[in-house]
Protein backbone atom coordinates (compact mmCIF):
# COMPACT_ATOMS: atom_id res chain seq x y z
CA UNK A 1 0.00 0.00 0.00
CA UNK A 2 1.38 3.23 -0.99
CA UNK A 3 1.99 6.27 1.92
CA UNK A 4 2.07 9.66 1.89
CA UNK A 5 5.39 8.87 2.89
CA UNK A 6 6.46 6.79 -0.32
CA UNK A 7 4.20 9.81 -2.51
CA UNK A 8 6.44 12.70 -1.40
CA UNK A 9 10.21 10.32 -1.36
CA UNK A 10 8.78 9.42 -4.81
CA UNK A 11 7.90 12.92 -5.94
CA UNK A 12 11.08 14.42 -4.32
CA UNK A 13 13.16 11.88 -6.55
CA UNK A 14 11.25 13.28 -9.27
CA UNK A 15 11.90 16.72 -8.55
CA UNK A 16 16.07 15.72 -8.26
CA UNK A 17 15.86 13.81 -11.74
CA UNK A 18 13.63 16.77 -13.54
CA UNK A 19 16.60 19.33 -12.07
CA UNK A 20 19.47 18.02 -12.85
CA UNK A 21 18.08 17.25 -16.73
CA UNK A 22 17.75 21.26 -16.98
CA UNK A 23 20.82 21.45 -15.36
CA UNK A 24 19.08 22.83 -12.29
CA UNK A 25 19.81 22.23 -8.22
CA UNK A 26 16.46 20.47 -6.95
CA UNK A 27 17.07 23.01 -4.16
CA UNK A 28 15.58 25.55 -6.72
CA UNK A 29 12.35 23.71 -7.09
CA UNK A 30 9.82 24.34 -4.00
CA UNK A 31 7.54 21.30 -3.53
CA UNK A 32 3.84 22.88 -2.88
CA UNK A 33 1.90 19.96 -1.69
CA UNK A 34 -1.90 21.02 -2.59
CA UNK A 35 -3.82 19.93 0.65
CA UNK A 36 -7.53 20.70 -1.12
CA UNK A 37 -9.87 18.12 0.75
CA UNK A 38 -7.46 16.48 2.57
CA UNK A 39 -7.57 16.12 6.44
CA UNK A 40 -5.83 17.24 9.14
CA UNK A 41 -3.97 14.25 10.21
CA UNK A 42 -2.53 13.24 6.32
CA UNK A 43 -1.47 16.98 6.60
CA UNK A 44 0.25 16.42 9.89
CA UNK A 45 1.66 13.21 8.14
CA UNK A 46 3.42 15.47 5.17
CA UNK A 47 4.48 17.90 7.55
CA UNK A 48 6.43 15.60 9.73
CA UNK A 49 7.76 13.91 6.66
CA UNK A 50 9.44 17.27 5.69
CA UNK A 51 7.21 19.30 3.59
CA UNK A 52 7.11 22.80 4.32
CA UNK A 53 4.64 24.31 1.83
CA UNK A 54 1.10 23.49 1.35
CA UNK A 55 -1.48 24.88 -0.94
CA UNK A 56 -4.96 25.47 -0.79
CA UNK A 57 -8.19 26.07 -2.95
CA UNK A 58 -10.80 27.23 -0.82
CA UNK A 59 -10.32 29.77 2.20
CA UNK A 60 -12.63 28.83 4.83
CA UNK A 61 -11.07 25.38 4.28
CA UNK A 62 -7.57 26.47 4.46
CA UNK A 63 -8.15 28.61 7.64
CA UNK A 64 -9.86 25.54 9.78
CA UNK A 65 -6.37 23.85 8.83
CA UNK A 66 -3.74 27.29 9.35
CA UNK A 67 -5.64 27.64 13.05
CA UNK A 68 -4.26 23.60 13.47
CA UNK A 69 -1.07 24.07 12.66
CA UNK A 70 -0.26 27.90 13.26
CA UNK A 71 3.09 29.02 11.69
CA UNK A 72 5.01 25.73 10.92
CA UNK A 73 4.33 25.33 7.75
CA UNK A 74 4.03 28.16 4.73
CA UNK A 75 0.49 28.51 3.69
CA UNK A 76 0.19 29.46 0.06
CA UNK A 77 -3.29 30.16 -2.07
CA UNK A 78 -3.69 28.63 -5.28
CA UNK A 79 -7.30 28.33 -6.13
CA UNK A 80 -9.25 31.39 -7.58
CA UNK A 81 -10.48 34.16 -5.32
CA UNK A 82 -13.65 35.84 -4.54
CA UNK A 83 -13.48 39.45 -4.28
CA UNK A 84 -15.63 39.49 -0.92
CA UNK A 85 -13.19 36.59 0.36
CA UNK A 86 -9.64 38.86 0.21
CA UNK A 87 -9.56 40.41 3.58
CA UNK A 88 -9.28 36.64 5.13
CA UNK A 89 -5.69 36.21 3.02
CA UNK A 90 -3.59 38.69 4.70
CA UNK A 91 -1.79 37.52 7.87
CA UNK A 92 -2.80 34.03 7.09
CA UNK A 93 -1.05 33.00 3.55
CA UNK A 94 2.66 34.16 2.76
CA UNK A 95 1.97 33.72 -0.90
CA UNK A 96 -1.34 33.91 -3.11
CA UNK A 97 -0.61 32.26 -6.63
CA UNK A 98 -3.73 33.34 -8.18
CA UNK A 99 -4.24 37.20 -8.88
CA UNK A 100 -5.87 37.37 -11.85
CA UNK A 101 -7.56 40.73 -11.73
CA UNK A 102 -6.92 44.36 -10.26
CA UNK A 103 -9.38 44.05 -7.41
CA UNK A 104 -7.80 41.43 -5.91
CA UNK A 105 -4.53 42.84 -6.07
CA UNK A 106 -5.53 46.28 -4.50
CA UNK A 107 -7.80 43.88 -1.75
CA UNK A 108 -4.68 42.80 -0.73
CA UNK A 109 -2.74 45.39 -0.31
CA UNK A 110 -5.55 47.16 1.22
CA UNK A 111 -5.67 45.24 4.23
CA UNK A 112 -2.14 46.31 5.09
CA UNK A 113 -0.58 43.24 5.76
CA UNK A 114 2.83 41.88 3.50
CA UNK A 115 2.02 38.94 0.91
CA UNK A 116 3.99 37.71 -1.60
CA UNK A 117 2.18 37.77 -4.92
CA UNK A 118 2.12 35.70 -8.47
CA UNK A 119 -0.35 36.74 -11.21
CA UNK A 120 -2.52 33.81 -13.25
CA UNK A 121 -1.86 33.87 -16.64
CA UNK A 122 -4.36 31.49 -18.62
CA UNK A 123 -2.41 30.52 -21.64
CA UNK A 124 -4.70 27.68 -22.74
CA UNK A 125 -7.49 29.59 -23.58
CA UNK A 126 -9.80 26.67 -21.75
CA UNK A 127 -12.92 28.43 -20.59
CA UNK A 128 -13.19 26.21 -17.15
CA UNK A 129 -9.29 27.82 -16.54
CA UNK A 130 -9.39 31.41 -14.48
CA UNK A 131 -6.32 33.49 -14.82
CA UNK A 132 -5.88 36.53 -17.14
CA UNK A 133 -4.19 37.56 -20.47
CA UNK A 134 -0.68 39.38 -20.77
CA UNK A 135 -2.30 42.81 -21.68
CA UNK A 136 -4.30 42.69 -18.53
CA UNK A 137 -0.94 41.51 -16.52
CA UNK A 138 0.62 44.65 -17.75
CA UNK A 139 -1.90 46.91 -16.63
CA UNK A 140 -1.76 45.48 -13.01
CA UNK A 141 1.87 46.01 -13.17
CA UNK A 142 1.87 49.45 -13.90
CA UNK A 143 0.38 49.52 -10.44
CA UNK A 144 3.54 47.88 -8.58
CA UNK A 145 5.29 51.02 -8.01
CA UNK A 146 2.46 52.78 -6.03
CA UNK A 147 1.23 49.08 -3.70
CA UNK A 148 3.87 48.85 -0.30
CA UNK A 149 1.77 45.67 1.08
CA UNK A 150 2.26 43.62 -2.08
CA UNK A 151 5.19 42.08 -3.14
CA UNK A 152 5.19 41.00 -7.23
CA UNK A 153 7.00 37.77 -6.96
CA UNK A 154 6.35 35.37 -10.45
CA UNK A 155 3.84 34.23 -12.41
CA UNK A 156 1.62 30.77 -12.59
CA UNK A 157 -0.06 29.03 -15.05
CA UNK A 158 -2.33 25.72 -15.31
CA UNK A 159 -1.63 23.73 -17.94
CA UNK A 160 -4.85 21.76 -19.96
CA UNK A 161 -4.68 18.23 -18.84
CA UNK A 162 -3.59 15.98 -21.40
CA UNK A 163 -2.06 11.97 -21.54
CA UNK A 164 1.20 13.18 -22.83
CA UNK A 165 3.07 16.11 -20.95
CA UNK A 166 5.18 16.95 -23.49
CA UNK A 167 2.26 18.08 -25.28
CA UNK A 168 1.68 21.21 -22.81
CA UNK A 169 5.66 21.94 -22.50
CA UNK A 170 5.20 25.29 -24.59
CA UNK A 171 2.31 26.66 -22.23
CA UNK A 172 5.11 26.08 -19.72
CA UNK A 173 7.82 27.74 -22.04
CA UNK A 174 5.43 30.54 -23.03
CA UNK A 175 5.06 31.79 -19.00
CA UNK A 176 8.76 31.83 -18.72
CA UNK A 177 9.03 33.89 -21.96
CA UNK A 178 6.51 36.32 -20.23
CA UNK A 179 8.27 36.60 -17.17
CA UNK A 180 11.31 37.48 -19.02
CA UNK A 181 9.38 39.81 -20.73
CA UNK A 182 7.73 41.79 -18.06
CA UNK A 183 10.65 41.58 -15.29
CA UNK A 184 12.85 44.12 -18.72
CA UNK A 185 9.85 45.63 -19.22
CA UNK A 186 8.76 46.58 -15.81
CA UNK A 187 12.10 46.97 -14.22
CA UNK A 188 11.29 44.10 -12.16
CA UNK A 189 12.82 40.77 -10.57
CA UNK A 190 10.01 38.28 -10.54
CA UNK A 191 11.89 34.85 -10.54
CA UNK A 192 8.85 32.81 -9.66
CA UNK A 193 7.34 30.32 -11.53
CA UNK A 194 4.66 28.49 -10.14
CA UNK A 195 3.56 25.73 -12.72
CA UNK A 196 3.25 22.16 -13.20
CA UNK A 197 0.88 19.24 -11.32
CA UNK A 198 0.99 15.88 -10.85
CA UNK A 199 0.21 15.05 -14.46
CA UNK A 200 3.19 17.43 -16.02
CA UNK A 201 5.43 18.85 -13.40
CA UNK A 202 8.19 17.37 -14.74
CA UNK A 203 8.57 19.07 -18.08
CA UNK A 204 7.07 22.15 -16.44
CA UNK A 205 10.39 22.21 -13.86
CA UNK A 206 12.87 21.59 -16.76
CA UNK A 207 10.73 24.89 -18.57
CA UNK A 208 11.79 26.70 -15.04
CA UNK A 209 9.32 26.16 -12.86
CA UNK A 210 10.52 27.30 -9.50
CA UNK A 211 7.12 25.95 -7.97
CA UNK A 212 5.26 22.66 -8.61
CA UNK A 213 2.03 22.29 -6.62
CA UNK A 214 1.46 18.59 -5.97
CA UNK A 215 -1.51 16.85 -4.96
CA UNK A 216 -2.61 13.54 -6.39
CA UNK A 217 1.03 12.13 -6.46
CA UNK A 218 1.32 12.94 -2.46
CA UNK A 219 -2.23 11.87 -1.02
CA UNK A 220 -4.01 10.34 -3.79
CA UNK A 221 -7.32 10.73 -6.15
CA UNK A 222 -9.63 13.18 -3.49
CA UNK A 223 -13.01 12.07 -2.63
Amino acid sequence: MNTIEDGIQRVRERISRASARSGRSEKDVRLVAVTKKVDIERIRIAFSSGIKDFGENYIQEALKKIEVFGDGPCWHMIGHIQTNKVKNIPGFFSYVHSVDRREILEGLERFGKPVKVLFELNLSGEESKHGTQEDNLKRMLERMHVLKNVEPVGLMTMAPFVENAEDVRNVFATLRHILEKVNREFSLDMRELSMGMSSDFEVAIEEGATMVRIGTAIFGERQ
